[in-house]
């Protein structure tokens, strides 16, 4: 049996009893009002279990947040790193065994990830309209705070960090980078061979597509509303696959072949030959800039139609055996003050969960001084073109199409 079809036997299993004694007992902890979850979180042990590739995100984990909720909540922190799909599966196992005292109180979750763990009643919950700082920093009606790659939050994750689609350009070759897509239609057909993008099986290849497939389509609001609709994709691609194959013989090597993967681009952009690169990330040209690798007259931007945001959340497991403790640090993770320090480059340099009109005078002061970069776009110029992610499915049908309606025709 395929891994992913026993994965789907083994949460049906795990779904006759739809919730354990234990999660009631933990969700009576939403009845507590704050000061007394502070309370009993004070002198506790909260175990993290997140991605821990990256060591800049390690040590704001370990060297800057740890330490203060030491000191503010009396809470010991604990990283354990761990992929997604690792932990989940775990997760699951314990479920299926019965085990409702588990060893994780926090997970780093979004995507198709969340998904799963929602329909296999995983999490813990609903829990974010008792944090604080949700209700006094967050915009609960945002529909990339509401919705997940086109999953309902629901109360489930807690939002933490976003990153957002830009494009890159070389500032000294590109005088006027183009606001719509039909602007960078006549853009590249003005300056043949020196735009392209990834092949369609990479993750930021796709995303450039979900850009033209919604905007052809009528916008996201659409799709987040209907969820995946096959039949409404294919009867609203017809002008998607009829702007990417007019594009087609602008773009480098008259589109004949693309890069496999943004690494590629992005050779391409630091050598020259195309004059624009792209990503899922708003400030990652500034350590390649400063490697070296990207020209310093690298600058980016956004279209006026929009730009794909995504956003990361944290979820606490059904069987955590410290909800307090969980609610209290992911509180924490949400207060200006972390997100203060998780916008800075010094360790992380991401965008922020919260909104910065929400700050104090004070803490909009740091805000403003906070320098992320030439190549990086203003937080209010980003936040007005937010387009949220709908659901993961389209990712895999627009890679199956993309082959034959554009990457397979002559």
């Amino acid at each position: 049996m395929k891994p992913f079809l026993l994965f789907l036997v083994l949460l049906a299993a795990a779904a006759g009893c739809s919730q354990s004694s234990a999660q009631n007992e933990n969700r009576e902890s939403l009845d507590q009002s704050w000061e007394e979850i502070e309370n009993k979180a004070d002198g506790t042990t909260v175990r993290m279990f997140m991605w821990g590739g990256d060591e800049g995100i390690n040590q704001y984990i370990d060297d800057w947040a740890a330490p203060r909720l030491k000191e503010q909540y009396g809470l010991t922190l604990e990283r354990v790193p761990m992929d997604a799909p690792e932990f989940l599966q775990k997760l699951l196992n314990e479920k299926k065994a019965g085990e409702n005292k588990g060893s994780t109180d926090i997970i780093w979750i979004n995507g198709e990830n969340f998904k799963n763990a929602k329909n296999s009643d995983l999490l813990y919950g609903p829990f974010t309209e008792k944090l604080p700082n949700f209700k006094n920093h967050i915009n609960g009606d945002a529909l990339d705070i509401q919705y997940d790659f086109g999953e309902k939050t629901e109360g489930l994750e807690a939002p933490w960090g976003k990153v957002q689609f830009v494009f890159y350009y070389d500032g000294a070759k590109v005088k006027n980078p183009p606001a719509s897509l039909e602007e960078l239609k006549k853009w590249a057909e003005e300056n043949p061979g020196k735009f392209t993008y990834p092949d369609a099986n990479d993750f930021t290849g796709n995303a450039f597509l979900r850009h033209v497939f919604y905007e052809s389509g009528g916008g996201a609001d659409r799709f987040l509303k209907e969820g995946f609709d096959e039949e409404l994709a294919a009867s609203t691609s017809s002008d998607m696959w009829t702007y990417l194959n007019d594009l087609k013989p602008s773009l480098w090597k008259k589109g004949a072949t693309y890069p496999n993967t943004l690494t590629e681009l992005d050779r391409l952009y630091s050598s020259g030959e195309v004059w624009m690169t792209m990503g899922y990330n708003e400030a990652r040209a500034e350590s390649l800039i400063e490697k070296g690798i990207f020209p310093e007259t690298t600058k980016s931007f956004v279209l006026d139609s929009g730009s794909l945001g995504n956003t990361h959340f944290l979820g606490i497991p059904f069987n955590t055996q410290n909800p307090e403790g969980a609610m209290t640090a992911i509180n924490f993770f949400m207060s200006p003050e972390a997100q203060l320090a998780k916008y800075d480059s010094t360790y992380w340099g991401e965008g922020m969960a919260v909104d910065p009109e929400t700050f104090n005078e004070e803490q909009k002061k740091k805000f403003n001084d906070i320098e992320r970069g030439q190549s990086v776009l203003p937080q209010d110029v980003l936040q007005k073109a937010l387009v949220p992610e709908v659901d993961a499915q389209y990712v895999n049908w627009l890679k199956e199409n993309w082959l034959n309606e554009v990457a397979g025709k002559k």
